[in-house]
C-alpha cells in the first residue's frame, strides 16, 4: 500500500527545507528524500565549509601583507589538519540536527535515491510514496567532461575533506571553484595550476576586475593557463598527468591531485523523469513562470534543480518560498531575482550585482560607467591590499544603479548596499545622500557614484 502525502520533497538542501517546513506548518503531510547526508550542498559540501577555509587563508594572508607595516614575529601558516577539523565542527552536526528537526515537525525522512514511478508516485528505499505535489530540489553535480581518465578527477567535495593538501594541485575549469580553491591552496604552500578552456577566468564577472584578480593570482604563484582545453587525465608514477591543448599545441602538467572545477548541472539523471511525465531538455527541466513542470502540474522545482535563477543559496531559499506559496495557494508567486548579488571568495573577494557593461549595451541602455583601481584608497592601503577596484553603471535618465562590480577588502559585504539599491530602485543620488559609518568600507560607496 503506497504511503500518502500532500508533498514529497526530493532533496534536503536550502530550497527543500524551506518548502518542506512551510508546507508542514500549514498542516500538510510531508516527506523528504535524500541519498546524500541531509543538509544539501551549501551547508555540507559548498559555501559554508569553503568560507571556513577562506577565513583561515585570509588571516594568514593579512599577516603576510602587514609585514613591515607594524606586524612582526613568527609568521603564521595554515595547518590543514587543524583547519579541516575546525571546518567539521560546522558540517558534522548539520545532518543530525536537520534530521532531528524534520522528526520534531512530523516530517517523514527517507535516506534513499528517489525515482518516479508515475506522475504523482515516487519510489524511495523500497517504499512507494504517493503525493498531491512533488518538489524536485536535488541540487547540482559536476558536469560530465567526456574525456579519457575523467574518473581520476576529484570533486570539490573531495577537496573540502582532504586530510592533507597535495604538493601539486591542478584545477580543471575557471569559475568559482577553481578561483576560490586556488587562492586557499596557494596560501597553504601548494603549487597550483588552473586550466581554463575560455579566454578568461570568471566569465560572469566584470572583465576589467577579473583581469586585476588574474594578475594578483599570478603574483601569488598560481599558474593560470587560459585557452587550455583538457583532453585527458592519466595516472603517472607519482600522481597524475593532465593533458591539454592550448592554441593548437599539446601540453601536459603533472599533479598529485586533479580537481573538477569545470561547472555543475542539476542532479536529475537518476530520477527517471519520463516515468513522472516531467519534460526536460538536456540538463534542464521545462518549467513555467511559477517553477512548475509544464507537463506535470503536480511537480515543481527549486534551487539548482530549477536552474531558474543564479546558482546561489539565497536564490534556492527564495525559490523554496515561491513554490511553497504556489502549492499552498495556487500559482500566484513568480521568482524575482532582481538585485541578487554574487561573490567569488578569493582573497581579495570579487563581487557583482546587476548588469555587466556588455549586457547593458545589448539592452541599448544609456548609462555612464565609473571605474577605478583603488589599491591606493585608504580602505585597501590600511590592510596592505594591492589589488582593488570598482565599476558602477549608473543609468543616465533615472540615476538608477544598473550594475555594481567590486574587488577588494570587504567587497562581499559592500556589494549588498548596491543589491539593496537595485532591488528597491534607489538612485545614486539617494545613496550618496546617506551617511555611512567612517572609516569603513561602506563609506567608500559615495565615491563610487
Amino acid at each position: 500500500m503506497p504511503r500518502q502525502y500532500d508533498l514529497v520533497v526530493i532533496g534536503t538542501g536550502t530550497a527543500a527545507a524551506v518548502a518542506a517546513f512551510r508546507c508542514r506548518a500549514s498542516g500538510w503531510r510531508v516527506a523528504v528524500i535524500d541519498h546524500l547526508p541531509f543538509g544539501g550542498t551549501c551547508a555540507l559540501r559548498g559555501c559554508d565549509p569553503k568560507k571556513v577555509l577562506v577565513g583561515a587563508a585570509e588571516t594568514v594572508d593579512q599577516d603576510r601583507r602587514m609585514r613591515g607595516k607594524g606586524v612582526s614575529g613568527g609568521e603564521s601558516r595554515l595547518d590543514w589538519r587543524e583547519l579541516i577539523a575546525f571546518k567539521r565542527t560546522f558540517t558534522d552536526p548539520r545532518s543530525p540536527q536537520l534530521e532531528e528537526d524534520f522528526a520534531k515537525r512530523g516530517i517523514d525522512a527517507f535516506h534513499s535515491r528517489a525515482r518516479f514511478r508515475g506522475p504523482r508516485t515516487i519510489e524511495a528505499g523500497g517504499e512507494t510514496l504517493e503525493a498531491r505535489f512533488i518538489l524536485i530540489a536535488t541540487g547540482a553535480v559536476p558536469v560530465r567532461l567526456g574525456i579519457p581518465g575523467e574518473d581520476q578527477l576529484a570533486t570539490s567535495t573531495d577537496f573540502l575533506d582532504l586530510k592533507e593538501l597535495p604538493r601539486r594541485l591542478v584545477l580543471v575549469g575557471g569559475g568559482y571553484i577553481a578561483s576560490e580553491f586556488s587562492h586557499i591552496a596557494v596560501r597553504a604552500g601548494t603549487q597550483v595550476t588552473v586550466l581554463q578552456q575560455r579566454e578568461r577566468l570568471l566569465a560572469q564577472f566584470d572583465p576589467d576586475l577579473v583581469e586585476l584578480l588574474t594578475r594578483k593570482s599570478g603574483a601569488l604563484g598560481i599558474d593560470v593557463r587560459l585557452r587550455a582545453r583538457v583532453t585527458a587525465v592519466e595516472k603517472a608514477a607519482d600522481g597524475f598527468r593532465v593533458h591539454f591543448a592550448s592554441d593548437g599545441t599539446a601540453s601536459s602538467v603533472e599533479a598529485d591531485l586533479v580537481v573538477h572545477a569545470a561547472g555543475r548541472a542539476p542532479d536529475l539523471d537518476a530520477l527517471d523523469l519520463p516515468a513522472g511525465e516531467v519534460q526536460h531538455e538536456k540538463h534542464s527541466l521545462r518549467l513555467n513562470e511559477f517553477l512548475q513542470s509544464v507537463s506535470n502540474p503536480a511537480v515543481y522545482a527549486a534551487g539548482d534543480a530549477a536552474s531558474s535563477g543564479p546558482p546561489l543559496t539565497p536564490v534556492a531559499g527564495h525559490d523554496g518560498e515561491v513554490v511553497a506559496a504556489n502549492m499552498l495557494s495556487g500559482n500566484r508567486e513568480r521568482p524575482n531575482y532582481l538585485g541578487t548579488p554574487s561573490v567569488v571568495f578569493t582573497i581579495p573577494p570579487l563581487a557583482r550585482v546587476g548588469l555587466l557593461e556588455e549586457e547593458a549595451r545589448e539592452r541599448n541602455l544609456r548609462f555612464h560607467t565609473n571605474y577605478e583601481q583603488t589599491s591606493d584608497w585608504y580602505s585597501a592601503r590600511r590592510v596592505g591590499e594591492d589589488c582593488a577596484g570598482f565599476k558602477v553603471l549608473v543609468e543616465e535618465q533615472t540615476g538608477g544603479i544598473l550594475g555594481a562590480h567590486l574587488l577588494g577588502p570587504n567587497a562581499e559585504e559592500v556589494i549588498n548596499i548596491f543589491a539593496l539599491a537595485i532591488r528597491h530602485q534607489l538612485s545614486a543620488a539617494q545613496i550618496k545622500a546617506s551617511i555611512f559609518g567612517y572609516p569603513t568600507a561602506a563609506s567608500d560607496v559615495g565615491y563610487m557614484l
